[in-house]
């Protein structure tokens, strides 16, 4: 795994993140990218469904925080350390983002606690992302 490639992907990743650009995410990804989401156990496979997924949970998140970072030895993984408010639950969390040797994003997992946070999460992404993603997977609304 070529470290620097990680690195330099894990940086445009956080300042994305800050600038809500999230269209910079879509050449950070691999196109065989996979999302797990907190809320469901199928996972979302794609680019734009990734884009999609990481835009709108940003509109329901207040004060999202990253705090601690841990690599894998190799560099192929990150976990990433969150916290957040939705409404008037707090949550903490983790991102696990792993990464191909040239640096790009293969899959992204999240995990939330507490679990009244977790169902909060995904009732608000169901309602605010599910119509979008069902037409990115080709699903019917």
């Amino acid at each position: 795994m070529a470290k620097e490639q990680a690195l330099q992907t894990l940086q445009a990743w956080h300042d994305l993140l800050e600038k809500r650009e999230f269209d910079r995410l879509r050449p950070l990804a691999a196109e065989t990218v996979v999302f797990r989401s907190p809320a469901f156990f199928t996972p979302y496979p794609g680019v734009e469904p990734l884009v999609h997924i990481i835009a709108t949970v940003n509109t329901i998140f207040e004060e999202f925080a990253y705090h601690r970072e841990f690599w894998t030895e190799g560099f192929d993984a990150v976990v990433l350390e969150f916290s957040a408010r939705i409404g008037d639950k707090a949550l903490k969390g983790i991102d696990i983002i792993s990464f191909d040797e040239s640096g790009r994003i293969t899959e992204f997992e999240v995990m939330i606690r507490p679990a009244n946070a977790a169902v909060a999460v995904g009732e608000a992404m169901a309602a605010k992302a599910g119509p979008g993603l069902k037409a990115l997977l080709g699903k019917p609304a």
